[in-house]
Protein backbone atom coordinates (compact mmCIF):
# COMPACT_ATOMS: atom_id res chain seq x y z
CA UNK A 1 0.00 0.00 0.00
CA UNK A 2 1.32 3.38 -1.04
CA UNK A 3 2.18 5.81 1.88
CA UNK A 4 -0.90 7.75 2.52
CA UNK A 5 -3.27 5.94 0.75
CA UNK A 6 -6.45 5.14 2.31
CA UNK A 7 -7.49 1.62 2.92
CA UNK A 8 -10.48 0.20 1.02
CA UNK A 9 -13.17 0.01 3.60
CA UNK A 10 -14.82 -4.23 3.11
CA UNK A 11 -18.53 -4.24 2.66
CA UNK A 12 -19.49 -7.04 5.04
CA UNK A 13 -23.20 -6.00 5.04
CA UNK A 14 -24.39 -8.87 2.24
CA UNK A 15 -22.10 -11.43 4.97
CA UNK A 16 -23.93 -13.92 7.62
CA UNK A 17 -24.49 -11.73 10.88
CA UNK A 18 -21.83 -13.10 13.37
CA UNK A 19 -24.38 -12.60 16.16
CA UNK A 20 -25.49 -16.14 14.72
CA UNK A 21 -29.12 -14.86 13.39
CA UNK A 22 -30.09 -16.16 9.62
CA UNK A 23 -30.59 -13.03 8.81
CA UNK A 24 -26.96 -10.85 6.92
CA UNK A 25 -25.26 -8.35 9.14
CA UNK A 26 -26.86 -5.88 6.89
CA UNK A 27 -30.70 -6.49 7.92
CA UNK A 28 -29.49 -7.60 11.77
CA UNK A 29 -26.97 -6.03 13.94
CA UNK A 30 -25.46 -3.38 11.27
CA UNK A 31 -28.23 -0.85 12.02
CA UNK A 32 -28.06 -1.36 15.76
CA UNK A 33 -23.94 -0.75 15.25
CA UNK A 34 -24.95 2.61 12.90
CA UNK A 35 -27.50 3.63 15.58
CA UNK A 36 -30.41 3.37 13.30
CA UNK A 37 -32.64 1.33 16.04
CA UNK A 38 -31.72 0.03 19.14
CA UNK A 39 -31.95 -2.90 21.39
CA UNK A 40 -35.05 -4.50 21.99
CA UNK A 41 -34.39 -7.19 24.52
CA UNK A 42 -31.35 -7.93 26.54
CA UNK A 43 -30.71 -11.04 24.53
CA UNK A 44 -30.73 -8.62 21.07
CA UNK A 45 -28.43 -6.40 22.28
CA UNK A 46 -26.02 -9.15 23.83
CA UNK A 47 -25.61 -10.48 20.11
CA UNK A 48 -24.97 -7.09 18.51
CA UNK A 49 -22.25 -6.78 21.39
CA UNK A 50 -20.93 -9.91 20.05
CA UNK A 51 -21.36 -9.04 16.64
CA UNK A 52 -19.14 -5.86 17.22
CA UNK A 53 -16.47 -7.38 19.04
CA UNK A 54 -16.48 -9.50 15.70
CA UNK A 55 -16.55 -6.46 13.83
CA UNK A 56 -14.20 -4.55 15.86
CA UNK A 57 -17.11 -1.74 16.55
CA UNK A 58 -15.41 -0.54 20.07
CA UNK A 59 -17.46 2.98 19.91
CA UNK A 60 -20.60 0.87 19.79
CA UNK A 61 -19.64 -1.12 22.34
CA UNK A 62 -18.55 1.65 24.59
CA UNK A 63 -21.71 3.01 23.58
CA UNK A 64 -23.90 -0.09 24.50
CA UNK A 65 -21.87 -0.19 28.13
CA UNK A 66 -23.65 1.04 31.25
CA UNK A 67 -21.81 4.24 32.48
CA UNK A 68 -20.96 3.06 36.18
CA UNK A 69 -19.25 -0.18 34.66
CA UNK A 70 -17.85 1.50 31.04
CA UNK A 71 -14.07 1.73 30.73
CA UNK A 72 -12.67 5.44 29.50
CA UNK A 73 -11.42 3.33 26.85
CA UNK A 74 -11.67 0.14 24.90
CA UNK A 75 -8.28 -1.95 22.89
CA UNK A 76 -9.66 -5.12 21.16
CA UNK A 77 -6.99 -7.68 20.99
CA UNK A 78 -5.82 -8.07 16.94
CA UNK A 79 -4.95 -11.29 17.61
CA UNK A 80 -8.39 -11.95 18.67
CA UNK A 81 -11.18 -13.38 16.30
CA UNK A 82 -14.75 -13.46 17.21
CA UNK A 83 -16.46 -17.14 15.07
CA UNK A 84 -19.72 -18.28 16.93
CA UNK A 85 -21.74 -17.67 19.44
CA UNK A 86 -24.34 -20.22 21.53
CA UNK A 87 -26.76 -18.29 23.74
CA UNK A 88 -27.15 -20.69 26.55
CA UNK A 89 -30.30 -19.29 28.87
CA UNK A 90 -31.76 -15.89 29.48
CA UNK A 91 -33.66 -14.76 32.74
CA UNK A 92 -36.13 -11.28 31.80
CA UNK A 93 -34.70 -9.10 29.71
CA UNK A 94 -37.55 -9.02 27.43
CA UNK A 95 -39.69 -5.87 25.82
CA UNK A 96 -41.29 -4.71 29.18
CA UNK A 97 -38.22 -5.81 31.58
CA UNK A 98 -36.29 -2.96 33.35
CA UNK A 99 -33.38 -5.80 33.41
CA UNK A 100 -32.34 -9.21 32.42
CA UNK A 101 -29.65 -11.95 32.26
CA UNK A 102 -27.98 -13.61 29.40
CA UNK A 103 -25.57 -16.57 29.76
CA UNK A 104 -23.86 -17.35 26.62
CA UNK A 105 -20.47 -18.87 25.17
CA UNK A 106 -18.88 -16.79 22.83
CA UNK A 107 -16.38 -18.57 20.57
CA UNK A 108 -13.30 -17.18 18.94
CA UNK A 109 -9.20 -17.88 17.92
CA UNK A 110 -6.56 -16.20 19.25
CA UNK A 111 -3.40 -16.78 17.15
CA UNK A 112 -4.89 -19.52 15.52
CA UNK A 113 -6.20 -21.51 18.39
CA UNK A 114 -9.64 -21.98 19.31
CA UNK A 115 -10.59 -20.93 22.84
CA UNK A 116 -14.33 -20.29 24.61
CA UNK A 117 -15.27 -17.47 26.76
CA UNK A 118 -18.76 -18.11 28.74
CA UNK A 119 -20.17 -15.43 30.61
CA UNK A 120 -23.83 -15.02 32.60
CA UNK A 121 -24.15 -10.88 31.61
CA UNK A 122 -26.07 -8.62 33.68
CA UNK A 123 -28.14 -6.16 31.32
CA UNK A 124 -30.22 -2.65 32.59
CA UNK A 125 -31.92 -0.38 30.69
CA UNK A 126 -30.94 3.24 31.18
CA UNK A 127 -32.70 5.99 29.44
CA UNK A 128 -34.66 3.72 28.14
CA UNK A 129 -32.21 1.62 26.10
CA UNK A 130 -30.73 -1.69 27.02
CA UNK A 131 -27.17 -1.11 28.21
CA UNK A 132 -24.26 -3.94 29.42
CA UNK A 133 -23.93 -3.61 33.06
CA UNK A 134 -21.32 -6.29 34.08
CA UNK A 135 -20.78 -10.30 33.86
CA UNK A 136 -19.29 -12.97 35.90
CA UNK A 137 -18.00 -15.96 34.84
CA UNK A 138 -20.09 -19.37 36.12
CA UNK A 139 -17.80 -21.66 38.08
CA UNK A 140 -18.52 -24.84 36.56
CA UNK A 141 -18.34 -23.97 32.45
CA UNK A 142 -19.21 -27.78 31.36
CA UNK A 143 -18.32 -27.05 27.87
Amino acid sequence: MKRGAARKAVDNSTRPCPCGSTRTYGDCCRPLHRGETTAATAEQLMRSRFSAFSVGDTAYLLRTWHPTTRPARLTLDPRQRWTRLDVVDTDRGGLFDTAGTVEFRAHYQESGQPDTMHERSRFVRDDGQWVYLDGETPRSVGQ
